[in-house]
């Protein structure tokens, strides 16, 4: 059946393929947080409490993504605009007055309400940046005026964010090269972010391994802006001593990727079944952080590969209305957008199975969380909207 005459019968618009793949992740997130919830479950001994909440949330976020995606495209215009000055008004405020989850103060608290700026500044930035690009162009691509405009923005974000959250900067400064690319930065312009990037990543590895033990425990005690340096020292170097006897090594000094590692190598392959996990209860941040290591853990190998795949088919489905897009600012919106969500699920997966430093990003529509859930719902709205009210090139009219 068409697309068209299924969005004459039903309230239901957009991609179809962007449709399956978001239900398929809010089941699947419903299926694992309620297993991966059991150590939060024993503490609190409200064993219904939180999967309950999780589905409340979810149920939210689906629906705030079917509100979205019924607003036209060229609105994000004016809602993204709005939103960049406002979430560095919040990113500044989050310095002074945020609340700490884990020795990090990302969260600002507003009568019940409590929420992260940060996700409010990605979602803003991405398509304040869009914007920008897609209306300052010369006969050869996105305009220098553009790209400084842009590049500002992002800079200023990126270092308001930093100092409390250094993984959420980095996806930032991700993405926002890969929209750059997209709206066709000179080339020049582009290897010398890139090269200027390679030198930052290699400065800050030289510096991490180069400070004294003595040193870090001293910016640790301290409330100032440096007590969140020791956190990415000791995830980057990884200092810990593995000893030769297997007996006498120690998981519990740095439980989450010891028993990641533990659930993932005790999966064989076929995984343990939904809701049969046994690391659960070891690892703190199951249901969030490190929730790919459970769904290996009990899906196997074939669940986990599942996954990674409805990540790559919402990339090139999102690929595809970008490319069907008449206008340039959708198009540029609905790729920043995807490359915001696959870039997080890709860091949050390379943490799972070790090949990156622990970071505390949380696996997008998966994890179990507030202000990040609702903020990815809206990228799906988003890009809805865009495959449902962007004009399309007259080749792809009939589609």
């Amino acid at each position: 059946m068409k697309l068209s005459n299924l969005q004459n019968k039903t309230l239901i618009h957009g991609d179809l393929g962007i449709w399956v793949v978001f239900l398929i992740l809010c089941g699947i997130s419903l299926i694992e947080v309620y297993s991966a919830s059991s150590r939060m479950t024993f503490v609190s001994g409200a064993y219904w409490d939180p999967i309950m909440q999780h589905a409340s949330f979810m149920l939210m976020g689906v629906f705030i993504a079917w509100l979205v995606h019924f607003i036209p495209c060229n609105y994000f215009k004016l809602f993204c605009t709005i939103g960049m000055f406002l979430s560095l008004f919040l990113l500044i405020a989050v310095l002074a007055i945020g609340q700490k989850t884990n020795d990090a103060g990302r969260w600002i608290q507003i009568g019940f309400i409590r929420f992260q700026p940060s996700e409010i500044a990605k979602l803003s930035l991405v398509g304040f940046s869009c914007f920008i690009l897609s209306s300052l162009r010369d006969n050869k691509g996105a305009s220098m005026t553009g790209f400084k405009i842009v590049a500002l923005a992002a800079f200023i974000t990126i270092v308001l964010i930093f100092t409390e959250n250094a993984s959420t900067a980095f996806i930032i400064a991700i993405v926002m090269f890969g929209i750059c690319f997209y709206a066709q930065i000179r080339k020049q312009i582009l290897i010398g972010a890139l090269c200027l990037g390679a030198l930052g990543i290699g400065s800050v590895f030289a510096v991490a391994y180069s400070i004294p033990e003595k040193t870090l425990n001293e910016w640790q005690m301290s409330k100032g802006p440096l007590h969140r340096v020791p956190t990415w020292v000791h995830r980057i170097t990884d200092k810990q001593e593995r000893p030769a006897d297997p007996a006498k090594y120690r998981p519990q000094e740095n439980p989450q990727k010891a028993y990641a590692k533990v659930a993932i190598a005790s999966s064989n392959f076929v995984g343990r079944g939904p809701g049969n996990s046994r690391q659960r209860d070891f690892i703190p941040q199951a249901f969030s952080d490190f929730i790919y290591a459970i769904i290996i853990e009990e899906l196997g190998f074939v669940g986990a590969f599942i996954v990674l795949s409805l990540y790559l088919v919402l990339m090139y489905r999102s690929m595809r209305i970008a490319q069907k897009c008449k206008a340039l600012f959708p198009s540029y919106l609905v790729m920043g957008l995807a490359l915001m969500i696959v870039v997080q699920a890709m860091m949050n997966m390379a943490v799972a199975v070790g090949a990156f430093p622990v970071t505390g990003q949380p696996l997008p529509l998966v994890s179990r969380g507030g202000t990040s859930l609702f903020i990815t719902c809206t990228y799906i709205g988003m890009i809805l909207s865009v495959s449902h009210t962007a004009k399309r090139k007259p080749e792809y009219v009939k589609d």
